[in-house]
């Protein structure tokens, strides 16, 4: 009988056992988050405010390949949305943005593409930042940021749309503190309307295809002029802060809490051409400038030494000429500077700030300039090529004013002839003043006509 017992027992516990294992299966089952209704489930939970990249197992710089469905749609009260640094894939529904209570998006650095979906037009927009960077996104400028009347940072670079920049840029996202738009295909003028966005701080165009010149207008940007440190650069009661990748002083770097403090236009690798604008040099809070890899001419505003603050200035790769201009020597804050691959020419300036600056390579290509930190001395056949193109001016004004003679004087004669008034008045001028010089003489000629007879007078 024991031994029965015992057997009994031993069978019971594998029941229990089986019975274990059937329920954990069941629920493991009912926990699986690859179908969108579970994922609703947990949504119908709470409302979400956040939903970050290390939620519903889509992690930063993880190996996810999950695509992004309409099940977002439905997460109306979301604020936060950072599903940045992955590899998720696939296009944005059309309902995307249902989601009106966002502030922050961050979808940059993952495999996205098709064009970015058009808001419906009852959209309230509430987004502050937009960042698409680092996808394949096409289509034109996306018109969905039209009328963000909160939209601080636009970043949708390293992409490729294609088009040009819509003129109401300048008017449709009037808190526009940061406008990143490099590495695409757009292409047409530069729209001089971005100097009305009274707030821009970062303009980044480079590696585009802009032609024409660079808007004169740029000079108004007054958040470059005088900047105001007032931006937080977080959204009210989150963790979360702007950040953006800047090329500063030649690398690439990511920038979040000293943003604020950064001023700055890149416009380098288009085909922008004409000069630089001399109202550029109004800017003096700019922090860095970069105009290389383009096809600018002329030669370098003389009034860039009024950019007291600029510590980072690259104009390689152009056609400019000319002489560096002196004032460049009184930037005391220029740390990095290339102006190689030009039509410099002359010798180059000497300062406290220029003599730290002792690598030959950013003045190299440029062959009309002379003197260290290259290894060309300026000699007087270099000094006489400057005066050179100083009296090359100065001989056309003298051959303008010759020309300018010359012409007048033919042609008060040519009056003279041809109007009988004027040809009649000047005879009788001249007839009167040859009279009166001979009354003049005559007494003159009485004196010595009485000394040649008397010769004792």
């Amino acid at each position: 009988m024991a031994e029965h017992a015992q057997g009994f027992r031993a069978l019971l516990i594998c029941l229990c056992l089986c019975l274990l294992l059937l329920s954990a299966e069941h629920l493991a089952m009912s926990m699986d988050l690859d179908d969108d209704d579970s994922f609703s489930d947990e949504v119908a939970v709470a409302p979400a405010r956040r939903l970050s990249g290390d939620s519903f197992n889509v992690l930063n710089t993880n190996t996810s390949s999950n695509k992004s469905g309409s099940v977002f749609c439905r997460l109306l009260s979301l604020e936060v949305l950072d599903l940045s640094n992955n590899l998720l894939t696939g296009e944005l529904p059309d309902c995307w943005w249902e989601m009106q209570a966002l502030q922050f998006m961050d979808l940059s650095n993952n495999s996205f593409s098709g064009e970015i979906p058009e808001a419906p037009p009852s959209h309230n927009c509430r987004l502050e930042s937009l960042h698409l960077a680092g996808n394949g996104f096409t289509g034109v400028f996306p018109s969905v940021v039209k009328g963000c009347g909160s939209l601080a940072t636009l970043d949708i670079g390293n992409n490729q749309f294609f088009g040009r920049i819509p003129p109401w840029v300048g008017s449709g996202v009037p808190a526009l503190k940061i406008l990143r738009l490099r590495s695409n295909n757009f292409t047409g003028e530069i729209p001089p309307e971005i100097s009305q966005l009274p707030h821009l701080q970062l303009l980044d165009l480079a590696n585009n295809n802009f032609t024409g010149p660079i808007p004169r207008e740029f000079g108004k940007l007054s958040a470059m002029k005088n900047p105001i440190i007032n931006y937080t650069g977080s959204l009210t009661g989150s963790n979360y802060q702007v950040r953006i990748d800047i090329i500063w002083k030649g690398q690439e770097m990511i920038y979040q809490k000293i943003l604020q403090l950064m001023t700055g236009i890149d416009l380098s690798g288009n085909s922008l051409s004409q000069c630089i604008p001399e109202e550029l040099t109004n800017l003096e809070g700019l922090r860095f400038l970069n105009l290389s890899r383009n096809n600018l001419s002329c030669g370098i505003p003389e009034s860039i030494g009024s950019l007291n603050v600029l510590e980072s200035l690259d104009l390689s790769l152009n056609e400019l000429s000319g002489a560096i201009p002196v004032g460049m020597s009184s930037m005391v804050f220029l740390s990095t500077l290339n102006l190689s691959n030009n039509h410099l020419s002359g010798k180059i300036p000497t300062g406290s700030q220029l003599q730290t600056l002792n690598d030959p390579s950013i003045y190299s290509n440029n062959p009309g300039l002379c003197g260290p930190p290259l290894d060309i001395p300026c000699t007087n056949a270099s000094t006489a090529l400057n005066k050179k193109n100083g009296k090359d001016s100065d001989q056309w004004l003298y051959y303008c004013v010759i020309a300018g003679i010359v012409f007048g004087f033919w042609l008060w004669c040519g009056m003279i002839l041809s109007i009988p008034k004027w040809r009649h008045s000047v005879f009788f001028f001249v007839d009167a003043m040859q009279h009166k010089v001979m009354l003049k003489l005559q007494p003159i000629d009485q004196y010595l006509s009485k000394e040649k007879s008397d010769p004792f007078l």
